[in-house]
């Protein structure tokens, strides 16, 4: 189950990215919806009613919103893409700017990367039609990048495994072996392979996943 973190919904979830609607029946979910919790079927990644994907657009313009009031401009934001509801919300958020200088690029950690675009697109696509964005996505405004997933889901690899103890090392900052050390890990090596130039600006967003590094405890270099 998930709780609900800075207002995030509530829902039962399974060992696979299909999950199933928490019966109106269950006593657990009878009371978390008099508790007030939104409930929400979680497929693939797209929350329904209560929508992460809504919440990153909202993100994205707030953060246009500072970039404002301080006088700055974030040309490259940098996010972990899995099952593509919080890339798929920046991306129809940032899209409401209307503007090409601005690129949005998820690190896959999925390892099934046609998938994640696929979703990615199709989540972005209902996102921009629910808040009315009123035109379509453009395909560059849609980008996911491979090669620092490890070799499968969930498991790191050592560019993962380095990322995060230079994250640590350097700035104090945890990350994790599932989703932000390899979204690290791609930023790391987009910036020293030059396809994130010098002298950007980047928002690295960091989504948590802090609470899975003990069961990586055993991992080498993790541990």
């Amino acid at each position: 189950m998930i709780a609900r973190p800075l207002g995030q919904c509530a829902a039962w979830w399974s060992a696979r990215w299909n999950c199933q609607f928490a019966s109106v029946t269950d006593p657990v979910a009878v009371g978390l919806a008099r508790a007030g919790s939104a409930l929400a079927k979680i497929d693939d990644g797209e929350l329904r009613y209560c929508s992460t994907q809504q919440r990153f657009a909202n993100w994205a313009v707030e953060l246009a919103v500072r970039e404002a009031d301080l006088d700055t401009f974030f040309d490259t934001v940098i996010v972990c893409t899995v099952t593509g509801s919080s890339h798929a919300g920046m991306i129809v958020g940032f899209a409401l700017e209307d503007r090409n200088d601005r690129r949005v690029i998820g690190i896959d950690a999925s390892a099934t990367l046609d998938k994640t675009i696929d979703q990615v697109t199709r989540i972005a696509t209902n996102t921009a039609e629910l808040i009315e964005l009123g035109r379509p996505l453009r395909d560059d405004e849609i980008t996911v990048i491979a090669g620092y997933e490890g070799p499968v889901y969930g498991d790191p690899d050592q560019q993962t495994v380095d990322a995060i103890q230079l994250a640590a090392r350097t700035e104090g900052m945890l990350t994790d072996p599932v989703y932000e050390g390899k979204s690290m890990a791609g930023l790391i090596g987009m910036t020293r392979s030059g396809e994130i130039p010098a002298g950007s600006k980047v928002m690295y967003c960091h989504l948590g996943g802090q609470p899975c590094l003990s069961a990586y405890a055993g991992a080498p270099g993790l541990g």
